[in-house]
């Protein structure tokens, strides 16, 4: 065939566009040239694991001398992920149209087959954090109050060298044995909220405040306590106060696929006395772990014997965690990220948000899923993290793949179509609320990734430190104002990793990690990022603003976010030379400062332009 009978993403084909609630009329269209002599047309569509249904398409209309139309609508009454296919014949063969034909470029996770989500009629996401900014801290890294830190701290390094190189020693085995702390705190967080909501911060998401053995604190150790070198329970109540009074929310990091090996519930060390599920079988902790030879040999997450991990369907492991998340939420925490959401199991998703909103309706859940959520199969099982009745939303990794793959390599083919690919894909109150990072704590620094052109090595010994020339860093800091343009227009909330925002550069683990620069800080490069943050408070077509493709091609990308009344448009030109670029309409209005003449803009080289202009 050298025709488009069917495109997913076209309206025409099939509306409503994406992801619909349950009972939603859906109607399919399919365009077919006259001279094939269609005589019937089948829609055949089933719901994931269910067998297949076969409906009848009807002749709707001829179009022109070339073309025909057929027609076919179909409710789904549950929610799920639904398959389908056309089946079209004539008088001499049977044909399918699958996603083969499609021309969006779009990559099936099933075969051939289209597929779209249905979702709860009931699902709604919290709104508070639309529109907003997003800023994840380290917390030992963030800021430190100069409090004196009293207690046992014995095999902590505790550091006074602010803005040292973390410490990477391990041993002759790979491991890590020793953490060195710089002494971030709850104190010093609550002491830079100003600064916070000058860039337009809403929610601060908190990497892992438990009481924990190492400084990243994903080993937990006590989920009821915090960790005493970042304050006490007065301390975390008191900063999520100070901080809703400035209008940012508190969301926590949920560990809960594993604990620590080192903590109350596992107490390998014995340092939590004599209880524990590796020293007594009678432990109320042990059936929470999977030993396969006790004690010794148990499952540990990604194999690492420091971390056990738990059976999150065990009912008693469940129960304590709501307790966790109830204490932690009564503290003032508005929310919560899971940690490796992928590998929780649905029961304990399906319990976890029942509690988190029975708790608090707006609290905020977040998952740590790297693929499309949408469609994704772990351990033999297909997920329904977004179908309304576990997740809000998910970490935003295919939007964060996209822009810096786009930056870096200067090809600007594809890109939309992966944006609005996930944008189809997922309910738009769950796009709404995406967290939308371009790095994290997992990921080399962003201006490190930018300034080598992703091109620095790293080996499990000899990690790459961040290091740049200085023309490397010069480079990272232009792509890095040209990625966050994109990444703060596009669907979504735009989530900055402590520090980018000021030109801090890293490589990866622990080098990711470093102190924020207080009083070193990139001035041009806050000030672009404070720019960014009062753009998304100023024009609320942010908050649930459509994502319209304009195009992408030739090393530029451009599209639009329409909704309240007017237009945000995002030109990104990564050629290095500058360009002409022709509107797709007059009235444009640049809020970066380009010119703009008719439906002419001129943009230089590695820069992008954000314009705006009231709907017709």
């Amino acid at each position: 065939m050298d025709f488009i009978p069917y495109n997913s993403a076209l309206t025409y084909h099939k509306y409503p566009f994406g992801a619909v609630r349950e009972g939603t009329e859906v109607i399919f269209r399919i365009v077919l040239p006259k001279s094939f002599g269609c005589n019937s047309a089948y829609l055949r569509i089933n719901r994931d694991g269910e067998n297949f249904e076969n409906i009848p398409m009807q002749w709707e209309r001829d179009e022109g001398f070339s073309e025909e139309w057929w027609r076919v609508s179909f409710t789904p009454e549950k929610s799920g992920l639904y398959f389908y296919k056309f089946c079209i014949f004539n008088y001499y063969s049977e044909n399918f149209i699958t996603r083969a034909f499609a021309s969006s470029g779009l990559i099936s996770c099933e075969g051939g087959d289209f597929f779209f989500t249905v979702y709860d009629k009931d699902f709604k996401t919290p709104g508070g954090i639309k529109g907003s900014v997003i800023y994840q801290i380290f917390p030992d890294r963030f800021c430190f109050s100069g409090k004196e830190k009293k207690g046992d701290f014995t095999g902590r390094n505790l550091r006074d060298d602010w803005g040292g190189k973390p410490m990477w020693n391990p041993d002759p085995d790979g491991r890590i044995t020793g953490y060195d702390f710089f002494k971030g705190d709850f104190k010093g967080i609550e002491s830079r909220l100003d600064y916070l909501a000058g860039l337009g911060v809403g929610c601060i998401y908190l990497n892992p405040v438990f009481l924990a053995e190492s400084n990243h604190r994903y080993d937990t150790a006590d989920y009821e306590k915090p960790d005493p070198l970042l304050g006490t329970e007065k301390d975390f109540e008191r900063l999520c106060k100070k901080a809703k009074q400035k209008g940012i929310d508190i969301i926590l990091d949920g560990v809960f696929s594993h604990t620590g090996a080192n903590s109350k519930y596992f107490n390998k060390n014995g340092a939590f006395g004599k209880g524990g599920a590796y020293n007594d079988k009678n432990s109320p902790y042990y059936g929470w772990y999977k030993f396969s030879e006790y004690p010794d040999k148990y499952d540990c997450w990604w194999g690492v014997d420091i971390l056990p991990e738990v059976d999150e369907t065990n009912d008693s492991y469940i129960e304590y965690i709501k307790t966790v998340l109830e204490k932690w939420q009564g503290l003032g925490a508005a929310g919560w990220r899971l940690d490796v959401a992928d590998e929780l199991p649905d029961k304990f998703l399906d319990a976890l948000r029942e509690k988190v909103k029975s708790t608090d309706p707006e609290a905020l859940i977040i998952g740590e899923v790297w693929e499309d959520a949408s469609c994704k199969i772990s351990y033999g099982e297909r997920r329904r993290y977004l179908q309304g009745r576990q997740l809000d939303s998910v970490m935003n990794y295919p939007f964060a793949d996209a822009i810096i793959w786009f930056a870096v390599s200067g090809i600007a083919e594809g890109f939309n179509e992966k944006i609005n690919e996930i944008c189809e894909n997922y309910p738009k109150c769950v796009v709404d609320c995406l967290m939308n990072h371009i790095g994290t704590h997992d990921t080399c620094r962003v201006l490190s990734r930018l300034g080598t052109l992703d091109g620095y090595e790293s080996d499990p010994v000899n990690r790459y430190d961040g290091t740049m020339t200085a023309e490397e860093r010069e480079r990272g800091k232009k792509l890095l104002k040209f990625v966050s343009s994109i990444q703060f227009t596009l669907p979504g909330v735009p989530c900055i990793y402590y520090g980018d925002e000021a030109g801090e550069g890293g490589g990866v683990d622990p080098y990711n990690r470093g102190c924020y620069p207080w009083g070193s800080e990139d001035e041009e490069l806050l000030a672009h990022y404070r720019f960014l943050g009062k753009l998304r408070k100023e024009h609320p077509v942010f908050r649930e603003g459509s994502f319209v493709p304009v195009s992408s091609c030739l090393g530029c990308v451009a599209y639009e976010r329409q909704g309240e009344g007017e237009r945000i448009m995002t030109v990104a030109n990564r050629n290095p030379h500058p360009i002409v670029y022709t509107l797709p309409s007059d009235g444009f209005v640049s809020l970066t400062g380009e010119t703009v003449s008719g439906r002419d803009l001129y943009l230089e080289g590695e820069t992008a332009a954000i314009l705006v202009r009231s709907c017709d």
